[in-house]
């Protein structure tokens, strides 16, 4: 059995995850086959990479062997598909078998390495060696994209776990499969992204009875200027995040910038949508070097951080410094946002290529506003639609099988 999942961000920034499990013989084989193929091909339409995690295979080197090299021989001038933690028998198999179209490591981690590793070597390559010469060829601005997809799916994979983890002992789930499944149906159904519904199922307090939130009222969208422009649905977690943002550049008339919430699970700040930005800062962001940044000063004090020259401020600390200053960034300013109660939800974060940068009192102003607009439908986007996925969920675990 194979199950995918896109990793973090838009198709063109990620990867398709797939988690194979199970065991593979020769009877079994020609069907796996079919269903791998399925899987490489949506990749393949979407501008996926494909990541095949085989941790959980136990048998079968001969038919996986033979099964990979039927799907691969098909794939000639698309992405290589990445084989992560696959067994002893299997790796030494696909090993000594010098497939082509393969590339084999023994962990998620060694594979994000290697890619970054190559990555790096952009600046080394001679012109013959260019995208223009070999236009079939994954560009390294790609390969930068798949490393920080990568990256941020391991931060995410433990809190995947411990949801997997909860949701058994619950609901006396058979296997972490079943909890996967229940979780990606909620997740797909009420459009909630998945690091965001597992994070709420680590966090929130524990259903009491057949109503996980008894008592709970619908409540009314709350009235948002960003709301009155453009015809947006608050129930569409990225395309209202993407608005903020956008706000937020027109505003400070800034060309590149992000939002990151706070990931209650981990107590840490999560990139979720950004513009604008060299790959190389991203990088550094979804590292979760949070320290020494203008972001992480914003959400500590609570108010607006201006870094008007990023080469002097004794704030930011050398890696960040060095981050924002290799990809032309001489200026920054991050806004706070701040729910009800005064803890930060959130930080929009603004970048200019000139030193000496600082905003006006009035676009201060204005950031106040569109982070207080931004607190108020986060607000109502977790006591509504998060929570409704949440109920969803309860529901679909207790429901008596028939």
């Amino acid at each position: 059995m194979i199950e995918s999942s896109v990793v973090e961000g838009l198709p063109a920034e990620g990867a398709l995850l797939l988690r194979m499990s199970g065991s593979l013989d020769a009877d079994g084989a020609q069907a796996w086959s079919e269903e791998l193929r399925g899987h490489l091909e949506q990749a393949d339409r979407a501008g996926l990479r494909p990541v095949l995690d085989m941790a959980h295979v136990q048998l079968g080197g001969a038919a996986v062997l033979r099964t990979l090299s039927e799907t691969t021989r098909a794939r000639t001038g698309r992405p290589d598909l990445i084989i992560v933690r696959a067994r002893p028998g299997v790796r030494e198999a696909v090993h000594l078998a010098r497939l082509e179209g393969v590339r084999l490591y023994a962990t998620l981690d060694e594979a994000l390495h290697e890619l970054a590793r190559v990555a790096s070597r952009v600046e080394e390559l001679p012109a013959w060696r260019s995208q223009m010469a070999d236009p079939l060829r994954p560009s390294y601005e790609d390969l930068y994209k798949e490393v920080r997809a990568l990256r941020a799916r391991m931060r995410t994979a433990p809190v995947i776990g411990m949801a997997q983890g909860t949701l058994m002992v619950r609901y006396g789930l058979p296997d972490s499969g079943s909890a996967f499944r229940a979780l990606r149906e909620a997740s797909q159904r009420f459009n909630v992204p998945l690091r965001v519904l597992v994070s709420a199922v680590v966090v929130a307090r524990p259903p009491d009875g057949d109503v996980w939130f008894p008592g709970r009222r619908s409540l009314p969208v709350p009235q948002l200027r960003m709301l009155a422009r453009g015809g947006r649905d608050p129930r569409y977690r990225r395309q209202m995040i993407d608005a903020v943002l956008h706000e937020a550049l027109a505003i400070g008339k800034a060309p590149a910038g992000y939002v990151q919430f706070v990931d209650p699970a981990v107590n840490a700040l999560m990139l979720e949508t950004h513009y604008g930005c060299a790959e190389t800062f991203l990088d550094q962001l979804v590292r979760g070097r949070g320290d020494g940044t203008a972001d992480a000063a914003a959400r500590v004090r609570g108010r607006q951080v201006s870094v008007p020259d990023v080469a002097t401020d004794a704030q930011l600390s050398d890696d960040c410094r060095r981050a924002l200053l290799t990809t032309g960034t001489q200026a920054v300013h991050s806004v706070p946002v701040l729910s009800s109660a005064g803890s930060c939800t959130g930080v929009i974060t603004l970048h200019w290529p000139d030193a000496g940068h600082r905003t006006t009192a009035g676009q201060a102003e204005a950031f106040a506003l569109l982070a207080s607009d931004t607190s108020a439908w986060l607000s109502w986007y977790h006591r509504s639609v998060l929570l409704d996925a949440l109920e969803h969920l309860h529901r679909a675990l207790t429901r008596p099988t028939p």
